[in-house]
This record gives C-alpha cells, structure tokens and sequence, in this order.
C-alpha cells in the first residue's frame, strides 16, 4: 500500500503512477483509521469522516446532519467549552463540512500538538452527549436558521437549488430536500431527536478517521488505541439503495422574485452518480460546453450574439445520483427563453454530431491540471484519502480516478450526451418583477 506522490513537474496528460502513501487498519469497535506520512513539512492534518449525511435523514427531521457539524464545536465533556478556541491559538486551522453523502470534521496543526487534536475529536466523539444540553441546542438551531436566511431565503437566486432538487427528486428520496435543512423541521428539534440522531451516526464503526503529514506511525496508533478504543461501536447503520428516479416528462418552472438583478434559467438532467462509467465522460462535455471563452456555448452566446452576461455546464456527482445543469444569466435586451433555446441548439448538434478531439484533449489538459494542483497540500491529500475510501473502498484511487478522465473519448461524450440529456428535464427560470407592469398598476391605482 505504498507509493510515491509524484505531482511537481509533470508533463500534463502524462501524469504516472500518481499516489498517496498509506496504511489503513481498523479498531476492535469498527473505526477505520488511514495513516499517510509526509515529512516534507512539520504539520500534520486529522480529517475524520463520519459516514451521514443529509440524506440519511427522515422526514420531519431534515437538517440534523448540518446541525450536528454546528453541535460539535460546542465542548464536549472532558472539554467543555469553546472548540475552536484551544486550536486557534496554537495556529491550528479547523472546519467541518457536510453535504448529502457525508460530514467531515478536520484539523491541521503544527506536528508536536498530535496528540491534542486526537485527544479533542475522540472527546466529541465518545463524549459529546453528557453536555448536549437545550441551550446548546437553541443557541445552535438559531445559527443555522439564521445561516439558511442569509444563503438561501435572503440571497437572489438562493432558493433555486432547492426547488431544483425538490423537482428532480421525489419527496422521500435522499436527495429531495437539501442540505440546510427546513425552518420548520429544525424548529422542533428536540434533544431527544438530536441525542437519537448521535448514537445511530456518530459512533466509530460510522466513521473513518485520516491522520496526514509529519508524525510517526507507531506513535500516532498508540494515541488512536488510547483515546477512541474504549469508544463502544454503535449498531450497523442501515445503506440506502433507492431506486433510480426517472422523469416521466419534462417539467418548466417560471418565478418572478423580488431583489434578482437579471432573469436566470437552469436546465437540470438526472445524469451519472459518482464514479459511473460515464461520470467522466459528463465531466468533460460540461467543460466542452462552457470551460472557457472558446467553449461551445460560451463563444456564440456570450460573445457573439450577446445574449446572455455568462453561461454554465457541470455534472454535480453524488453517491446515489447525479445532476447535469446548463446555467444562463440573460443580458438586458435578452430573455432566458432565448438563452435556452441557444444552449438547446448547442447541445442538439453535441448530441447528433459528437464532438471534436481536440476539444476533448483541451477539457482533459486543464482538468488534470486542476487535479494535480488540487493535491498540493497535506489538507488536501488526507481529505481525499478520506473521499475516495468512502466512495469507492480505496483509499489510494488517485491515479484510477485521473484515467478515468485521460480515457475519455469523443465517442464517450456524445453516447453520454445522447443517453442522459434527454427530453425529460427540469427547467427553472427566474425573473425580476417587471418594472413596466408595476408602473402600470400605481398609475391605474393613482387614477
């Protein structure tokens, strides 16, 4: 399981052998723990995993997953008292992240205080409960409601994820509500919810736990063993596997909302999940379309017929499905109906005459420079490790994963274009209100 992690100077697309050297094992109570040293500097990165994320929850109960990253930074018993504030002054950065797959917890220090940011995520581990009290609990409801108000209900465009996700996905899918969480669900979180939703998720054989950087191994097992083996294993938590969802038609969305600056439309296709055989195909014609000024949908509606301010392709990956989006902001003498019928036309010629090998080569080139730089830090490496171990059982994927996008042809794309890009899809479009209508009205009320 060793390697060489040979990133500087590689010639792109001509990167070999990428990867991370590591060791993984697992505790007699379940948690897996990876091991990675590198000496290069005297840091060292502890990223642990914890295999929930927003679509583990139950309905009534969204939320949870991003509430508990905000409860676990509120002291635990043997330190109980602000987390961030011990780290931070030892320079110490710190975060947690949580998406529909996954909540991530992590903390880069200098290498000697090892021990101290082992020792501070077994204690919220083994022994957040006995402190999760009502007032932690309402103090941090109130910060996530207040964070959904500032990213999403007050901000222009901030709902359209939302509705997106809510339209492709039917109620009581995973990926029908997302990640935030609603208003009204965390309102009524109780500490008995919170306390149930803990002991079923966040017990060591839920979670993995990434050790990166300039430590000695056999010194780094000893402090595992000493402050997360006595942590009891909870039960087995249960593997979703729903049933693909397919649209029986397409759906199209109009909104006229207050405070959005230009009319924006979304065009959202169920596509690949992560790490399917044509993930990496969708990858690389969502850069054809729109990676740069010269891309296929960038160059004639931005800059030659003016018609829309910017355009956007991504394939978004996630474990259990994939979403494909086109994305358009309209210029003032446009509207996103001209704007979709422009990039519909761009994809209808992808789809029936395919794409070129150079435009392939180009969108290859700039993602492997993306990906090897992507890898230049002890942070980075140690949360990968700890990504591809979730998704695909291996820790050290690196360069598996890279070829799936060196591989990719221009027949991949177009097959996978003409297999996902279907007439089924979700479009939204946004509006501002219409400041002629609403001068009409005042002069009728005036009269």
């Amino acid at each position: 399981m060793m390697g060489i992690l040979a990133l500087a100077m590689l010639p792109l697309t001509h990167a070999t052998e990428l990867s991370i050297p590591y060791e993984r094992y697992e505790l007699d109570n379940g948690l897996e723990v990876i091991l990675s040293e590198d000496h290069d500097l005297p840091i060292v990165q502890v990223n642990i995993w914890y295999h929930v994320g927003s679509k583990d929850e139950v309905e009534g109960k969204s939320g949870f997953a991003h509430l508990f990253e905000h409860m676990m930074f509120q002291g635990s018993e043997h330190m109980n008292g602000e987390y961030f504030e011990p780290l931070q002054e030892i320079g110490a950065s710190i975060n947690g992240t949580t998406s529909y797959d996954r909540t991530n917890y992590y903390e880069g220090v200098p290498a000697e205080y090892l021990p101290m940011a082992l020792w501070m995520e077994a204690d919220r581990m083994g022994w957040l409960l006995p402190v999760l009290d009502q007032a932690k609990l309402d103090n941090q409801i109130d910060v996530v409601r207040n964070e959904r108000r500032q990213r999403v209900d007050n901000q222009p465009y901030g709902k359209a994820s939302m509705t997106r996700m809510e339209t492709l996905f039917p109620a009581g899918h995973p990926y029908h509500i997302t990640t935030i969480g609603k208003h009204e669900d965390l309102e009524a979180a109780t500490v008995d919810d919170v306390h149930a939703f803990f002991k079923k998720w966040y017990v060591p054989n839920n979670a993995t736990l990434v050790i990166s950087g300039d430590f000695d191994a056999q010194t780094a097992k000893d402090l595992v063993q000493e402050y997360y083996g006595d942590i009891p294993a909870g039960e087995e938590p249960e593997q979703l596997k729903p049933e693909p969802v397919v649209l029986a038609e397409s759906i199209e969305l109009r909104q006229v909302e207050e405070g959005v600056p230009q009319q924006r439309v979304w065009a959202s296709w169920h596509s690949p999940h992560l790490y399917h055989e044509d993930d990496a195909a969708m990858d690389i014609l969502a850069q054809i379309l729109s990676g740069g000024k010269g891309t296929r949908m960038d160059k004639p509606i931005v800059h030659e017929q003016q018609i829309a301010r910017s355009v956007g392709a991504w394939q978004f990956s996630q474990e259990l499905a994939g979403i494909f989006t086109l994305s358009a902001t309209a210029a003032a003498a446009s509207d996103t109906d001209a704007v979709l019928a422009a990039m519909d036309a761009i994809l209808a010629d992808v789809i029936a005459n395919g794409v070129t090998q150079e435009e392939v080569d180009i969108a290859i080139t700039n993602y492997e420079a993306r990906f090897i730089s992507g890898l230049s830090t002890v942070a980075a490496k140690a949360n990968q490790l700890n990504s591809y171990n979730h998704y695909t059982g291996e820790p050290d994927y690196l360069q598996e994963d890279l070829n799936r996008y060196l591989d990719v042809t221009p027949e991949e794309v177009q097959a996978a274009a003409k297999r996902w890009l279907t007439a089924e899809r979700v479009v939204l479009h946004i509006w501002p209100p219409d400041p002629d209508a609403e001068g009409a009205d005042a002069e009728e009320g005036a009269q």
